[in-house]
């Protein structure tokens, strides 16, 4: 049970940090949020291919409290000439299946063992 209600709070003190100029660093949020309080953690989310910045992150204060405290001191705030966005961080859904684009379909769309109705239909053209 205590391990459930340390997962709780720990979930509350993760933050959705958004609206980021592409040039912010890990750093770069740890140093400013830790003017709300003690920073456990400091992550701007980057592109897999590119290795450029997707424009938010996340941040993991130490405590649910510190967490509020920087919400109510940075969200709308301007940070380099954009407002940002900063509320509780919500649980990462699970996608089944993966990811679209590049993999293969099993669903026949290639195939070559097309019924004749789609044979006569090209040479009716």
């Amino acid at each position: 049970m205590a391990h459930i209600q340390e997962k709780s709070i720990a979930m509350e003190a993760k933050l959705y940090v958004g609206n980021l100029p592409y040039t912010t660093v890990d750093a770069d949020l740890q140093t400013l949020f830790s003017q709300a309080g003690t920073v456990k953690s400091a992550q701007v989310i980057k592109d897999r291919q590119s290795g450029r910045s997707k424009g938010f992150g996340f941040v993991e204060m130490s405590s649910s409290e510190e967490a509020q405290s920087a919400i109510t001191m940075f969200h709308g705030k301007d940070y380099s000439g954009r407002p940002l966005t900063v509320n509780i961080a919500r649980p990462r859904e699970d996608h089944p299946g993966g990811g679209g684009g590049g993999g293969y379909r099993s669903s026949g769309s290639g195939s070559r063992n097309r019924s004749g109705g789609d044979r006569d239909r090209k040479n009716s053209y």
